[in-house]
């Protein structure tokens, strides 16, 4: 059982879904983006890279707030 707060767990809760969305924004954002980050001559060599890394923080944040929303809502065997 967790000992928070119902304050913090709620602000937890909030936090988690906002993470989520971030994620989810990044994978929306980055086909509308990307064209244009290589339209900048010094990035055109590593847009692979860079789309990688991106993908990469739009899962970190998916990943970070699933997890938040994961331990918000206690598993049903009480564990």
């Amino acid at each position: 059982m967790d000992d928070r707060s119902p304050e913090k767990r709620r602000l937890q809760l909030i936090w988690g879904v906002a993470l989520v969305a971030a994620g989810l924004g990044v994978f929306y954002r980055i086909p509308q983006v990307m064209p244009q980050v290589e339209t900048i001559e010094y990035f055109q060599s590593s847009s692979v890279v860079i789309r990688i890394f991106f993908y990469i923080m739009g899962a970190m944040l998916v990943y970070g707030g699933g997890s938040k929303l994961f331990k918000y809502f206690p598993r049903p065997d009480g564990k």
